[in-house]
């Protein structure tokens, strides 16, 4: 599938000469699509001196994840160090080794793909092996394949495949629950501790839960499945360090109460917060807005989510729009659509029948249900921003034209395409041949509900040859987006956006 998005590279090679006339390396002119952001140093006036030291024990631990992430991903992160050129040495650090997420091919000279299975199985393995292979555990999503000495292949837990970096962030969090002056943070810090020892994470994940009452949150351990394209199983090592925004917060759970289907014992549990730190896989390539943890929690990251619009959202949506609707592109409505895009990922269901297809399918769902319930809520008067239907579809195709950039090697960039595509063939959005879009605002209420549905279906299914022709369908670069992306590169519009940390 990665051949497909070739085209973008060759179209957007016009692309790759500077200002000046003179060309810049591959690495220097993609790291350009990345705008780099300062996230300031929090304001800890609200944060006990006891709080800010376990602030800096959450920040070593997630480095420790990061360290994971590198293993799980590519190797030593020290690899990179030595290069002369400093925007392929960036850019490795962006995306966790010599290939870029989007396309997952190398800007590095001298590596080939990156392996579909990326480090959790031996490259060569081959598919008859891995079925062949009878310890039960081969299907956690916290083990890694390894070759043994003779060639057979053998199942190993993270705690063990990555045991001194484990180590230290169990030790770090017994630290911080030794400092913390909140009895639930300590339960929650002292059962993640344990359970990253044992890659059983139940008793944590439950104490997550009970954690309601601290002004700080910590997210460490295996996620998100996105980099296993092979068989779509293995987790992720990543970390989030955070600080609850308690009036936004308090506002989400007033709406939740609200929002049709919705359990009310979930709506309880979504939280505003601002991002300190990423660790891991989460700081690799493009940066998450959100997440939702076993549908247990969902949390909205809003100094994120304000950079994303700022930098990529709104000025996307000012090129590719006409003046009627790059009216309609709202800050208040992308914060609100992801909010709610966050909430239908505990509504959405997950099949893992659909195999390495089941993400790509959960996060199409949940694109296009947040945006249903954004703009029903919205329709309804449960929201007290002074925001129109028009303006979530706006900001939304906008948001979703920019995200088809992120292609096929990523399940965010193939759930984006399955959207755009869908819309086009149903003339909810229409590209004129001065590359600006038409938004027919009914029809693209009425697409989404109908691609909402035959998304259902399938995940409802389990049918996994289902979903490999609905992607076949819809997951595909048209000859329009590639057109996009290089009107989007000439204005040097990012992809994304990505991090230096303020001291």
């Amino acid at each position: 599938m990665r051949k497909l998005i070739a085209a973008l590279a060759v179209a957007a090679v016009v692309a790759s000469v500077s200002s000046c006339g003179g060309k810049r390396t591959k690495a220097a002119r993609l790291l350009e699509n990345y705008a780099l952001v300062t996230i300031p140093a929090p304001d800890l006036s609200g944060i006990s001196d006891n709080g800010k030291e376990v602030l800096n024990l959450y920040r070593f631990a997630s480095d420790q994840a990061d360290a994971i992430y590198w293993q799980q991903n590519f190797g030593p992160k020290s690899t990179f160090d030595a290069l002369e050129d400093s925007a392929e040495k960036e850019f490795a650090y962006v995306n966790y080794g010599p290939w870029n997420r989007i396309d997952g091919e190398p800007f590095i000279y001298g590596y080939g793909p990156k392996p579909l299975g990326a480090c959790f199985y031996p490259a060569d393995m081959t598919d008859e092996e891995f079925k062949a292979l009878k310890d039960p555990a081969k299907e956690s999503p916290y083990t890694i394949i390894r070759r043994k000495e003779d060639g057979s292949l053998e199942v190993v837990w993270y705690h063990d495949a990555y045991k001194e970096q484990v180590r230290k962030i169990s030790d770090l969090l017994k630290a911080a629950a030794d400092i913390t002056i909140k009895e639930s943070v300590r339960q929650y810090l002292l059962a993640k501790a344990e359970d990253v020892l044992t890659d059983n994470y139940l008793a944590s994940e439950f104490a997550w839960q009970e954690m309601t009452d601290s002004k700080m949150d910590l997210v460490i351990g295996p996620g998100e499945t996105i980099d296993d394209e092979l068989y779509g199983i293995k987790a992720s090592y990543g970390a989030y360090v955070l600080l609850k925004n308690e009036e936004r917060t308090n506002l989400l759970r007033d709406v939740c109460a609200d929002v049709p289907g919705l359990d009310p014992e979930f709506g309880s549990k979504v939280y505003s917060c601002d991002v300190i730190y990423y660790g891991g896989y989460p700081n690799a390539g493009y940066k998450n807005i959100g997440c939702n943890l076993s549908g247990n929690r969902a949390i909205i990251f809003d100094n994120i989510i304000r950079e994303k619009f700022n930098r990529t959202v709104f000025p996307a949506g000012m090129l590719l729009f006409e003046g009627e609707d790059q009216a309609h592109l709202d800050a208040n409505a992308f914060w609100w659509e992801i909010v709610f895009r966050e909430i239908a990922k505990s509504m959405v269901e997950k099949n893992a029948a659909l195999g390495n297809e089941a993400l790509t399918f959960e996060k199409a769902e949940a694109h296009v249900l947040g945006a249903l319930l954004s703009a029903q809520m919205v329709e309804g008067n449960h929201i007290g921003a002074l925001i129109t239907k028009q303006d979530v579809v706006a900001t939304f195709i906008a948001n979703t034209i920019r995200s088809t950039r992120f292609g096929f090697a990523d399940a965010t960039g193939r759930a984006n395409l399955i959207v755009y595509n869908y819309l086009t063939e149903q003339g909810a959005i229409s590209r004129k041949v001065s590359g600006k879009y038409v938004i027919d605002y009914a029809k693209t209420i009425a697409a989404l509900e109908a691609l909402n549905e035959a998304i259902k279906d399938i995940q409802a299914g389990g049918d996994y040859d289902a979903a490999v022709e609905f992607a076949g369908t819809y997951a595909f670069v048209p000859q329009a987006i590639q057109q996009d992306v290089v009107a989007l590169e000439l204005e040097k519009i990012p992809v994304d956006i990505r991090f230096e940390y303020e001291k």
